[in-house]
């Protein structure tokens, strides 16, 4: 078969899309809060054959900005955050092999309680489970969950890694085979092929033995999205599925290799990973009807929107400072959280002191200016670039409205993508990783290098 693309439907369980100005558009609905608006999301994903349905999340609403909440509540700035593993379960009653994942951070909850969540959801789906690790991004997550500050970011990677081979242990303690069911005897499965995982570690201490089988997929898939050297370590060491947000063709192929490299060097096949990059389609079924699209989508965010995410993903109070001020170089040292915003901002700007309002203008946050605007052919040809040059092996769809802008890419664009022979017309299988083409793992079959090694 040739090489085809994975698309990703870019969700939250919350207010509004990662554009947090969507719920302002007069074409969204307006009950986000509700089971029926995500399961139709849902039916418009699998109809149109998408992989997965994928869930971002934070815990805390963004209160980074002037170290107060009130802007996010006022201007609803992604201020309602649902838990998106009961929103899934939700979507997965309704579909038959769309893909399910969810963010679950590592810095927050523990081991065996994301390993029994995420195992339970991929049996009750089917085996169309995904897990997006993360390690969470500042100080306000912090606060909610116990904390007075949000640990520093190496240090999180470097704890994230003892927390994925406690998650991935547990996962394997169960064999294939082991239940038995066999009402006669009275066996109901075979205790030699469930084993305690019993880890003692520099920070988790886990025993078992775990209490879920594994799936028809062997355990949900691994995604991960780390933007910065360390965090693309970590995606090259764990990843299955890597979600990138590349803004051109060549910091695209850039990224790509990079990932790669690392999954190569912590001794795995890099081709048994997806790289997924970013994308905010907005089309009709001319560019011209696009365009008129496009324009309404701009007249919705405001500069508040992008700076209280800026705050919120780099863990840095952006009030602090007039909005033309530069930034001290101890400014950016401060900054934690997706340090690729950072990075981004530095390299696009050619500043090495930028300003909060270069911010807003080179980080995109909040904003739409890098949208794909066109009809079939245009949104198309740009994919179809992307994805036969290597910059990527799919993408992310995100929704400047809901559901119209998942609607029109199922309407306009999938059908142009299946006409060249780029997209799927029917899924491969019933599980995530048949319909992804990912090998079903064996138990054990994580083990690739000690942690120490893979640094």
């Amino acid at each position: 078969m040739n090489r085809q693309m994975v698309l990703v439907g870019f969700l939250q369980a919350q207010n509004c899309t990662n554009l947090p100005s969507s719920w302002r558009h007069p074409d969204s609905r307006s009950d986000s809060m509700s089971a029926d608006y995500y399961q139709e999301i849902a039916r418009i994903l699998e109809s149109g054959k998408l992989h997965m349905a994928f869930f971002d999340d934070r815990l805390a609403m963004p209160d980074r900005y002037g170290n107060d909440h009130a802007h996010t509540v006022e201007y609803g700035i992604r201020c309602v955050k649902m838990d998106p593993l009961i929103v899934l379960t939700t979507m997965g009653l309704v579909t038959d092999k769309l893909g399910l994942g969810a963010t679950c951070s590592t810095t927050y909850y523990e081991p065996f309680d994301v390993a029994r969540r995420f195992a339970t959801l991929d049996l009750m789906s089917g085996g169309r489970a995904g897990w997006n690790v993360v390690t969470s991004l500042n100080d306000g997550e912090a606060l909610n969950m116990g904390r007075d500050s949000h640990p520093e970011h190496d240090s999180r990677y470097d704890k994230a890694d003892e927390f994925m081979e406690v998650v991935l242990g547990h996962w394997d303690t169960w064999e294939d085979g082991a239940l038995i069911m066999d009402k006669t005897s009275g066996r109901f499965a075979d205790p030699s092929k469930v084993k305690r995982l019993d880890h003692k570690g520099p920070a988790y201490k886990s025993r078992g033995p775990f209490t879920v089988p594994r799936s028809d997929q062997g355990h949900p898939v691994i995604i991960q999205a780390g933007a910065s050297g360390r965090g693309q370590r970590f995606a090259g060491r764990w990843g299955e599925v890597i979600f990138t947000a590349a803004r051109n063709l060549a910091g695209a192929k850039e990224g790509y290799v990079a990932v790669r490299n690392e999954a190569a060097k912590a001794g795995r096949d890099p081709d048994q990973m997806r790289l997924c990059n970013l994308t905010t389609p907005v089309c009709a079924a001319t560019k011209a009807e696009a365009e008129d699209k496009m324009a309404l989508i701009n007249k919705l965010p405001l500069e508040i929107d992008a700076l209280s995410l800026l705050a919120e993903a780099l863990n840095y109070d952006f009030a602090s400072k007039d909005l033309d001020e530069p930034l001290t170089t101890d400014d950016l040292k401060s900054m934690q959280g997706i340090l690729g915003i950072r990075d981004g901002v530095l390299k696009n700007s050619g500043k090495s002191n930028p300003s909060a309002h270069d911010f807003v203008t080179f980080s995109g946050r909040g904003q739409v200016h890098d949208a794909m605007v066109g009809g079939p052919r245009e949104i198309a040809d740009k994919l179809e670039e992307m994805f036969v040059e290597r910059g990527c092996d799919g993408f992310v769809i995100a929704a400047t409205y809901v559901p119209g802008s998942y609607a029109d890419f199922v309407r306009h664009i999938v059908p142009e993508l299946q006409r060249r022979g780029l997209f799927q017309k029917e899924y491969r299988g019933k599980t995530l990783r048949d319909n992804l083409g990912l090998k079903r793992p064996a138990a054990g079959a994580w083990k690739v290098q000690p942690r120490d090694a893979a640094e």
